[in-house]
């Protein structure tokens, strides 16, 4: 597959190569641009108050020197930990003093729901002392795993402003609480409807119920991280297959929403991409303003990327434009695909667009795409596009499980609007610690050094211009979990429960391998000097020279 460049990059490019202007520039600040994402919501200058931190979504906060040697056992540079349920999937926030995280019940900290009751919970602790505070529950939903899969709790992160929280529930509402909970002693509305109004449990704000009011079918569960522009809040529905994974029950539902952040209101929907979905949808919207046009970027159950305007028109979806992230002769199955779908959060850095595809861990290992897109075209700016020998002058619509088909006479050709800028599969694909794998993790971007670990538990570190690795290191485990860059060095977590540090460096610097005692599928975080790691059943808050009680 040969990537056609548009003009202006291929000029970029040669920019570089001759030694005129370069294609990217030298002094873009990641950090700063995230702090100026922060500074519009009401919180502290150095919180980390969604996923990502900012819209943009790259995970490189402020920091001052961050501690590179940490004990869980014995309590060395441990502020103080916090036991959570018996799984967590869900990435920690923390704005205004308080830390936000999902998990399911397994500690039972809400008086009336002991452990036996599987819910999702969105917990709320004190960012000072790990003192409990309250908890949003979500029951189960009767329809069973389809739906709402057993004991996994909350798997997505809230946004935080001011005194107000949004975060999608396992049931598939997007739920506007007060960070406050009961504790002002106030019920909050326009929803003044709570079981109860107890100080350890949450008051809701407003909830749209996806599934009841616009028709969604979740397929295991709803993990997209919302996030904002102004009073604009975009969300990923995570509509999917049947419990059969044959068909899209509802392939008329939207896969991609927007709503006003302060009522609720619907602002937009589209429900690309339809029929298409290939398993479930479980990526994260990320937004920007790019080439002077306000951008909201979702990844698709189909393994598409789409661009929608966020303001929308008139009350419609206005897509903008569309990239194929699979070769055309993928396909998909549940077992051995080779065609898969988004779960990764798309990061903006620089003007440009970068997004890997992934599948549900439950499904294997297989090989990967990481992808670098300009944003400064419409309409499908994937590489190639299908013809079929029928009429060869047309260009086919996406089939869901291949989109290419060579024993009906597909075929394919170049696309010259394509937006492509780089693609990597790895240095060497024959070479397992050199070849990228299907994953769930997001890019981290410093300093044009890209971060990812794969699935398969690979570590990259690529050149941001050109797309090559520089490095990679194999962590020996699975990795769910997406890069922290901060203080110069890269955190990174395994399903052995290892966070390897590495040195923000074109050459390869593991620093250290420190375990924290079980599984970590969550994404290390850092703010207000002080780096927050869920692991299975705990969340530690690690500062330097703190002690606290070890835990066995």
């Amino acid at each position: 597959m040969r990537i056609q460049l548009s003009p202006a990059t291929l000029a970029a490019l040669l920019g570089i190569i001759f030694g005129s202007t370069p294609a990217f520039s030298q002094t873009y600040d990641a950090t700063a641009v995230a702090n100026q994402g922060i500074s519009k919501l009401k919180v502290k200058p150095t919180d980390w108050p969604q996923w990502g931190g900012s819209p943009e979504r790259n995970n490189v906060p402020a920091t001052g020197p961050m501690p590179t040697e940490f004990d869980v056992k014995t309590g060395k540079n441990i502020r103080w930990s916090a036991p959570l349920g018996s799984e967590t999937y869900g990435n920690p926030v923390v704005a205004n003093g308080k830390v936000y995280v999902g998990t399911n019940n397994g500690n039972a900290y809400v008086k009336r729901y002991p452990a036996t009751v599987d819910l999702g919970c969105l917990i709320c602790f004190d960012e000072d002392t790990g003192k409990f505070l309250w908890q949003h529950s979500s029951e189960k939903l009767p329809t069973g795993r389809v739906h709402d899969w057993p004991n996994q709790g909350i798997c997505c992160a809230p946004l935080i402003d001011g005194d107000r929280a949004w975060y999608v529930t396992s049931r598939g509402e997007v739920a506007c609480l007060d960070t406050e909970g009961f504790l002002d002693g106030e019920n909050d509305g326009p929803f003044t409807k709570e079981a109860n109004e107890n100080k350890d449990e949450a008051d809701v704000v407003w909830k749209v119920d996806m599934m009841n009011q616009l028709g969604v079918s979740q397929h295991n569960m709803c993990s997209c991280s919302v996030t904002c522009a102004g009073d604009l809040l975009f969300v990923n529905t995570s509509n999917g297959v049947d419990d059969g994974h044959i068909t899209v029950p509802e392939e008329k539902a939207p896969s991609f929403i927007c709503l006003n952040r302060f009522t609720g209101e619907v602002l937009w929907t589209d429900n690309t991409p339809g029929a298409n979905i290939l398993h479930g949808q479980w990526s994260s919207p990320a937004y920007g303003v790019l080439n002077g046009v306000e951008q909201v970027i979702f990844g698709g159950g189909d393994g598409w990327l789409y661009s929608f305007d966020a303001r929308g028109d008139a009350g419609k979806a206005k897509m903008l434009w569309k990239f194929d992230c699979n070769p055309k002769d993928s396909v998909y199955k549940l077992y051995g695909a080779t065609r898969n779908h988004i779960i990764a959060t798309p990061v903006i850095y620089d003007g440009l667009v970068y997004v890997a595809v992934g599948e549900d861990p439950e499904h294997g290992e297989g090989g990967g795409h990481l992808w670098c897109i300009s944003p400064d075209k419409q309409g499908d700016i994937s590489p190639t596009l299908v013809y079929n020998s029928k009429d060869p002058t047309k260009v086919i619509p996406p089939k869901r499980k291949q989109a290419l088909v060579a024993s009906e006479g597909d075929l394919e050709r170049d696309n010259p609007n394509s937006a492509a800028v780089w693609h990597y599969i790895g240095n060497d694909p024959e070479d397992f610690e050199q070849t990228m794998h299907r994953t769930c993790g997001t890019v981290a971007i410093k300093n044009d050094l890209l971060f990812i670990a794969d699935f398969s538990g690979v570590v990259h570190c690529l050149d941001v211009k050109t797309g090559k690795a520089h490095w990679t290191h194999d962590m020996l485990a699975a990795s769910w979990a997406s890069p922290l860059i901060a203080d110069g060095k890269v955190y990174i977590g395994d399903e052995d429960g290892d966070i390897s540090i590495f040195g923000l460096s074109e050459k390869k610097n593991l620093i250290g391998e420190i375990n924290i005692g079980s599984a970590v599928y969550t994404t290390p975080i850092t703010a207000n000097g002080r780096i927050y790691i869920a692991n299975r059943n705990r969340l530690f808050c690690i500062e330097e020279g703190k002690t606290s009680e070890g835990v066995e």
